[in-house]
Parts: C-alpha cells; sequence; structure tokens
C-alpha cells in the first residue's frame, strides 16, 4: 500500500510499545534508507508476489459471493431446491461460503509464510544491519 506520508524518522520515538523491545537501544532506518528499499526491484518482487496472489482470489471471492446474493435473489426456485432432508441448495452454498472464507484464509498464510516473509525478512534483516 503506498501512502504519501514518509516513514518515520529514525530513532525518534523513544517510547515503545508495551509488547515490543526497546527501541531506544536499536538503531533504526531513516527516511532515506525506507525509501531506497521501497524503491529497489526486491522490494517490487515482493508487491508483484503478493499483488499476484491476492488481488485474483479477492476478485474470485467476491464474484463467488455475489453469485449466492443474486441466486438468494433472483433464482428462488433453485435455491429452495431441497437437496436430502430440510437441507436445501441455498443452505449448502451459504455453508460453502464460510468453508471458502476459510480456506482463502488458510491458504494465504501458507503463501505468505512460503513465499512472501522469506523475502521480508531478508529486506528487514538488510535493514536493520544498515542502519
Amino acid at each position: 500500500m503506498a501512502t504519501d506520508a514518509p516513514p518515520p524518522e529514525g530513532g525518534t520515538d523513544t517510547s515503545p510499545a508495551p509488547s515490543t523491545p526497546d527501541l531506544s537501544t536499536t538503531a533504526q532506518p531513516t527516511t532515506a534508507q525506507f525509501v531506497e528499499v521501497q524503491e529497489s526491484a526486491e522490494f517490487g518482487e515482493l508487491r508483484r508476489t503478493y499483488r499476484s496472489f491476492a488481488f485474483p482470489l479477492t476478485v474470485a471471492f467476491i464474484a463467488w459471493y455475489l453469485l449466492y446474493v443474486l441466486l438468494s435473489n433472483y433464482a428462488g426456485g433453485f435455491m429452495g431446491t431441497k437437496l436430502f432432508g430440510n437441507i436445501n441448495v441455498a443452505l449448502v452454498l451459504g455453508l460453502a461460503q464460510f468453508a471458502t472464507t476459510f480456506l482463502i484464509a488458510w491458504y494465504y498464510a501458507r503463501h505468505a509464510a512460503r513465499k512472501l516473509d522469506p523475502k521480508a525478512d531478508v529486506i528487514k534483516s538488510r535493514m536493520e544491519a544498515d542502519a
């Protein structure tokens, strides 16, 4: 996510968050270092990896959700079709919405751990070493 706000200045905040390490003893990267990393090819690759995963999956899930809403509104006969007992198509597709949400969250966590986190850790460790 790009913003117009500059990154924090190195070492200006000496009051650490309650559960974070003491930042006043750790050197912080400067604004120029943040900008340099943001403009690097390595960071660009990290962003491309994230976007190539997140955007298509988001579009697919929104389409799947809107399909469910449209079917619920305009295909009442189909959605009311009983599959077995009192279980109809609408209930199965509604529960599938929940299952899909959890599946996507699990898949993203797996993707991030395998592809995004290693690249981000390399960038982070390099910035901390240069500070």
